[in-house]
């Protein structure tokens, strides 16, 4: 991320109302890696173009789908569906987003 966008590491400083952010701060997460960032800041991502990333178990893949899901939701207000691996991730996510 270059230095006169640091504030991009901040879920703060993505638009998202303020319910969201407090749930997330709730769980510790209050700002994202650089790698996050450059995902959600690469081409035309926000606006609904795809986005193929990898990064190692437990890295934080989750949470860059999850804000652009929210933001592309929140912003068109059209559904969207999120298909997790097992189970248990997909409870935690129900709870979690709701």
């Amino acid at each position: 991320v270059p230095e006169d966008q640091a504030d991009k590491l901040l879920l703060a400083s993505w638009g998202l109302p303020k319910a969201i952010l407090e749930k997330y701060h709730s769980l510790g997460v209050v700002q994202m890696f650089e790698w996050q960032a450059e995902c959600l800041m690469l081409g035309q991502v926000l606006e609904g173009k795809n986005l193929v990333y990898s990064a190692p178990t437990s890295a934080g893949k989750t949470l860059v789908a999850e804000l652009l899901i929210l933001k592309r939701v929140l912003e068109t207000r059209k559904k969207a569906l999120l298909i997790l691996p097992f189970v248990s991730v997909a409870k935690e996510k129900k709870c979690y987003l709701q």
